[in-house]
């Protein structure tokens, strides 16, 4: 069943461009994310600006929404084009940093860059959610988990050669060469889009996406256990190489043993998702990740070669499930006017956290014993995954309730009674919006 599925993924010509264009553009952006550090480093000689350069690409995130109600106001697979063809250009002029005095231009970029990375990805899931048949649209998330964490394995040793071999300005004319072909490959998508509605107010506008997640019975309680689940994973990356020095006692280098084996966790992940997901509501398969996820951090706090290998693994496989989860929930329950911003806003108030904690967890480790912080880290996690699996059962048992009551008596005074929904995490049918069928 999954086997087939991710092939008619895969045979779907709107799909099958689509992923062609992540894995493209997902290279070169792979491939930056890494050497733009190492080449402020070198011109600068500081660790606090090579830092900021992934500050630079998070920072957007903050925008989310503004960027969303955008995206829901342009034909999306032109916005596709448009934006990869401008970054292509943006990403050419950094052939003009050769010194510390011209290194604000890399900054300059990279902060339009993790702009156009937001505004691209809530253009992408509205487009994906209105022409990838319903009952796919976990498997092609899924795909395009394993496409992005493939790339994030191949592209920084690219481009970590690239750079040593030919220097910054190299890899950026690579980063823009892919761009450039994925706004080739988007060009070529077969969709056609309804005309975008007229704006309304700019603030309604950039709340409409936040009131759809809560008003959502179904949204709401994902997003949140999406972004605890990304605060916590914040907290467990800024601790990592206090893990690898403290308990395990290793050398730094260590620590791209364990990114490269959860980087296969979540490759692993993305091709599974699609036949989980068909046999288990988002929110207990989300619980089920998060669950998985927090076991593995807490197992950080024994000094074993072989539990920080499996737990890397772990880590990997759980912690996409919450977001694939909610993702996909947000595509299949949005209305097309809204999505890009519901996407975007869900998006943003998931990874924020996910920044807070870096810096937060960076404090932290100066001042408590990182066994702790895992400890605590995992203890935390079980509890939110708990919490989440138990409004998941109440959802699967309220239907229940209501059949059974309308079946043991007769159908009172004040009209007949609401049929039930399914017990499905597709939301009630009372929610605003069409409801679609459980893939």
């Amino acid at each position: 069943m999954g086997g087939s599925a991710v092939v008619r993924v895969l045979r779907d010509p709107t799909a099958g461009r689509y992923l062609a264009g992540v894995v493209v553009s997902g290279f070169g952006t792979s491939a930056m994310w890494l050497t733009a550090g190492i080449w402020v480093k070198s011109l600068t000689g500081s660790n606090s600006l090579a830092a900021l350069t992934v500050c630079a690409m998070w920072a957007p995130v903050l925008a989310g929404p503004a960027l969303g109600a955008l995206a829901d106001r342009m034909d999306r697979r032109t916005l596709l084009v448009r934006v990869n063809l401008a970054m292509a250009c943006l990403l050419a002029t950094l052939v003009l940093v050769d010194s510390g005095r011209t290194v604000w231009l890399v900054f300059v970029v990279l902060v339009l860059y993790g702009a156009s990375g937001v505004l691209l990805d809530a253009a992408e899931s509205a487009l994906v959610a209105g022409t990838v048949p319903a009952s796919l649209l976990a498997d092609f998330n899924g795909l395009r988990m394993t496409a992005n964490e493939g790339m994030k394995l191949v592209a920084p040793l690219a481009g970590a050669g690239l750079y040593a071999r030919f220097g910054g300005p190299a890899v950026a004319l690579l980063d823009a060469a892919t761009c450039a072909l994925a706004a080739l490959i988007f060009a070529r998508l077969p969709v056609r889009e309804a005309p975008r509605p007229p704006m309304g107010a700019w603030r309604g506008e950039l709340l409409a996406g936040l009131r759809r997640i809560r008003a959502s019975a179904v949204l709401r309680p994902l997003v949140t256990a999406g972004a605890a689940t990304m605060l916590l994973a914040g907290v467990n990356g800024a601790v990592t190489f206090a893990y690898v020095d403290d308990v395990l006692g290793r050398s730094p280098e260590y620590a791209g043993v364990l990114y490269a084996v959860q980087g296969a966790g979540s490759v692993a992940v993305g091709l599974l998702v699609g036949p989980l997901l068909r046999r288990l509501p988002e929110r207990g398969f989300a619980a089920g990740g998060m669950a998985l996820f927090a076991l593995a951090v807490g197992a950080r706090t024994l000094p074993l070669d072989g539990v920080a290998l499996a737990a890397s693994a772990a880590i990997g496989f759980g912690l996409p499930c919450v977001l694939i989860a909610t993702m996909t929930a947000v595509q299949r329950e949005t209305p097309d006017a809204v999505l890009a911003r519901t996407a975007a806003t869900a998006g943003s108030l998931m990874t924020a956290p996910n920044a807070v904690a870096l810096a937060l967890g960076a404090g932290l480790v100066a001042l408590v014993d990182v066994r702790v912080l895992t400890a605590v880290g995992g203890a935390a996690g079980l509890l939110a995954a708990a919490l989440l699996a138990s409004g998941a059962a109440q959802r699967r048992t309220a239907p229940d309730a209501r059949t059974t009551a309308s079946d043991s008596g007769p159908t009172s005074a004040s009209g007949p009674a609401p049929t039930p929904g399914p017990a499905s995490e597709s939301g009630p049918a009372g929610e605003s919006g069409p409801v679609s069928p459980q893939p």
